[in-house]
């Protein structure tokens, strides 16, 4: 029986959706993985501050939709909570942009629209992406994405990839 050194919480937002290509490596480093429902957790939740890390994932809503979907407003304090104890998180679209509200930046739709399809993310400029993120920076690596917002960078915050239009 393996035994795990680490623990990662996973916020989803939609049912059928997981950590895709990230789930192998954090495996092979020892983590036990928790998926948590966020649309129908009951926040505040004691294992996102506890745990060793915190991946947010996508969804499709906007998080200035928090009239329309009042979970966020209780999944953003959880995560600015996270945030400022400095522990490792971890935000993919919907993810980044909840963890830059939670910092106080700016979410918004982006100018350029709807990015759909199988696309490559482009490394930041500064600086050089953490060892267990390098694997999805490959050459000929494309991720899924479906999105359309975009986000102000917080002070202090490590803007590790992007793609064409975000």
């Amino acid at each position: 029986m393996q035994t795990h050194a680490y623990q990662a919480v996973v916020l989803g937002h939609l049912a059928f959706e997981d950590l895709g290509s990230l789930e192998a490596p954090l495996r092979q480093r020892g983590f036990c993985i928790e998926f948590v429902e966020a649309p129908t957790a009951h926040f505040p939740l004691s294992q996102t501050v506890s745990c060793d890390l915190l991946v947010i994932l996508g969804g499709p809503i906007g998080v200035y939709e928090q009239q329309d979907y009042p979970f966020l407003t209780d999944e953003i304090a959880c995560i600015r909570e996270r945030l400022n104890a400095r522990k490792p998180t971890l935000g993919i679209c919907l993810g980044a942009q909840l963890m830059a509200a939670a910092l106080g930046a700016r979410v918004y739709p982006g100018q350029y629209g709807s990015e759909i399809g199988w696309l490559p993310l482009q490394a930041a400029l500064e600086p050089d992406p953490p060892e267990w993120f390098v694997p999805l920076l490959a050459p000929g690596q494309s991720l899924f994405h479906w999105h359309g917002d975009t986000f102000d960078l917080p002070p202090g915050a490590v803007h590790l990839a992007k793609t064409e239009r975000y």
